[in-house]
């Protein structure tokens, strides 16, 4: 996989201008990733077109367009993509960013905060350098405020021994091995693998591998794939059996996901 390593010439590092907010956007091919760092300001990355997947250190989401992450300072990541994709980041000062979320977290993109992250990127790195760019920037902040967190988070463990588990099940969803394999892969009961990866993690093994497979059909609908096709990927023996272990998860059905057809030809 392609990869880009940030330096502190990258034009993504925008710790050095003095507009407390600033946006930058890129295009990136499918199977493109951005390697891991991190920024002195907060950051919200969103997919106008796309998806990616964001691997933090605090977590791993997939945002698919209308959403958003939202990073706090300092926090470090990478950015894979999924398929093809355009990235708008806005960038904010630590002193803004308090009145952010205190976690880390995927929002949704109202099509009003959508213009607003299209407009500061528009700005660059000079949002508030005019009176227009300062009240664009106040309410794209009072548009983030008060988000709705949405539910496409995976926690990732810092237990290495745990981490390299959740690589192995988020690199091959479909495969069966249960927590006493693992367990014994790791030369320990299935009583304490259960307790490192709850402490590690937050989440019994169980649902993290449930929401680890569906996040993972999630971006593979999102980029086209027939739903039948991502349900046998992820362990399922038929469409309705994955159709409802989606929606109890995430609260809509797999083809809320679907991409949108091309516009008619004139």
């Amino acid at each position: 996989m392609p990869s880009h390593p940030l330096t502190e010439a990258d034009p993504h590092d925008h710790s050095a201008y003095s507009s407390w907010m600033t946006g930058v956007a890129a295009d990136y091919p499918a199977g493109f990733a951005v390697d891991f760092h991190r920024h002195a300001r907060g950051q919200l990355l969103c997919a106008l077109d796309g998806v990616m997947v964001v691997e933090a250190t605090t977590g791993r989401w997939i945002v698919p367009p209308t959403t958003a992450v939202w990073l706090r300072p300092h926090v470090g990541h990478r950015i894979l993509m999924r398929s093809a994709a355009r990235i708008c980041s806005v960038l904010v000062l630590p002193d803004a960013a308090r009145a952010l979320p205190d976690t880390d977290c995927v929002v949704h993109v109202s099509p009003l905060l959508r213009e607003l992250i299209c407009a500061a990127v528009a700005l660059g790195t000079q949002v508030c350098e005019t009176p227009r760019g300062e009240l664009l920037a106040s309410l794209l902040l009072q548009e983030l405020r008060e988000p709705a967190a949405l539910p496409f988070h995976l926690p990732w463990p810092d237990d290495a021994r745990m981490a390299a588990v959740c690589r192995a099940i988020t690199d091959h969803p479909a495969q069966g091995r249960l927590a006493q394999d693992w367990a014994q892969s790791l030369a320990m009961s299935a009583k304490t693998f259960h307790r490192h990866f709850s402490k590690s993690t937050g989440m019994n093994f169980g649902q993290w591998q449930l929401q680890a497979r569906l996040l993972g059909a999630m971006a593979a609908i999102v980029c086209g794939q027939p739903l039948m096709r991502v349900a046998l990927d992820c362990g399922y023996e038929s469409h309705s059996a994955f159709t409802q272990a989606f929606k109890r998860q995430f609260g809509l059905t797999p083809s809320k996901f679907l991409p949108a057809p091309p516009p008619p030809r004139a």
